[in-house]
């Protein structure tokens, strides 16, 4: 099996042995089909817990972390700005959660106990994991999706909350860079919670969209094999495709040698602005190294990975030409 196979599988979360269901037949090509702007209606839920009760002190105030709002009004406009105005986002409803979260084992740490392991005095609490379920519920979140008032959810969240990247649920939901959300399936429509931390910033942000981007790519992709599966073309790096790197992953830009290596000087050919002239990927590559998407820069990297995604007009081999249609909305794969 090829290493960019091996890539597409763990995506797709499944072993490399695990034969891919036949899905039904594909929509009719068409060379104009228009590109369609996606607006996501998003609930953002701000866990950021009451230190002292006396003076109203927040987590995020005595940390001096950023303030979630800010990052959500910035993640917000870098997706319509590197989507070419595909990628829209609504906040239809901000929730602050002044407590912390419970844990899947129902241990919910006090204010003492967490700063403690903030500063290393004691391990941080496991299992690691936060009770999904429980915020489900509180926020009734399948109800709302499946009335239609949301499509989404973005927790905003701190070190140790146990939150992940992106997680999916609802009917017919998919490995989104972690397993699928239990109990869910009575909901209609797919979503997915989207997990940010507020001591990090908008690169890390991108960082967690980018791998939800992958995995919803590499579902909608999955029918389709050797030269008509653009997608595993989009993510070829020098590494495992000596010579033919095109715009690689999040983790991998084309000359990279390990994770994260975003700063290597190391030149090597690149097709990857091809990817910009979208449908046409017959133009020529060139010599390309860190200097190209910020020297080490994980949001400037970030943001010139995304700037890659198709987002024209058109549809091939039954896929969009606008690749943001499904990154964007799930429930769009197989459409």
């Amino acid at each position: 099996m090829s290493a960019l196979q091996d890539f597409f599988n763990r995506l797709l979360g499944r072993g490399k042995t695990e034969t891919p269901v036949s899905p039904p037949a594909p929509p009719a090509d068409s060379p104009d089909e228009p590109a369609q702007i996606v607006t996501l209606k998003v609930l953002a839920l701000i866990y950021d817990p009451i230190l002292d009760a006396a003076s109203g002190e927040k987590l995020s105030q005595r940390m001096n972390w950023n303030r979630p709002e800010d990052l959500e009004t910035a993640f917000a406009s870098e997706l319509t700005e590197v989507s070419g105005g595909m990628a829209r986002i609504q906040i239809v409803q901000r929730v602050e959660v002044n407590e912390f979260p419970e844990l899947i084992d129902g241990f919910r740490y006090t204010p003492a106990a967490y700063l403690d392991v903030l500063r290393g005095v004691t391990p941080p609490h496991k299992p690691t994991d936060i009770d999904y379920q429980k915020i489900l519920s509180r926020h009734n979140i399948l109800q709302r999706v499946g009335r239609g008032e949301i499509d989404e959810v973005w927790i905003f969240g701190f070190p140790y909350a146990g939150l992940y990247e992106s997680t999916m649920g609802g009917k017919g939901a998919f490995w989104c860079n972690a397993p699928i959300l239990k109990n869910t399936q009575t909901c209609p429509r797919r979503f997915v919670i989207m997990g940010f931390n507020y001591e990090r910033g908008v690169g890390e942000m991108m960082e967690s969209f980018g791998h939800r981007a992958e995995s919803i790519l590499a579902k909608t992709f999955e029918s389709l094999s050797g030269e008509t599966n653009l997608w595993l073309r989009f993510v070829r790096y020098d590494k495992i495709a000596p010579g033919k790197a095109e715009v690689g992953t999040i983790h991998f830009a084309p000359n990279s040698e390990r994770d994260y290596d975003w700063n290597n000087p190391r030149k090597v050919l690149s097709f990857c602005d091809n990817w910009y002239a979208f449908p046409d990927l017959s133009g020529p590559g060139r010599m390309v190294n860190a200097s190209e998407w910020g020297n080490g820069d994980i949001r400037l990297h970030h943001r010139w990975w995304f700037k890659h995604i198709p987002h024209v007009a058109g549809r091939q081999n039954g896929i969009h030409n606008n690749w943001w249609w499904y990154i964007m909305d799930a429930n769009n794969v197989g459409k």
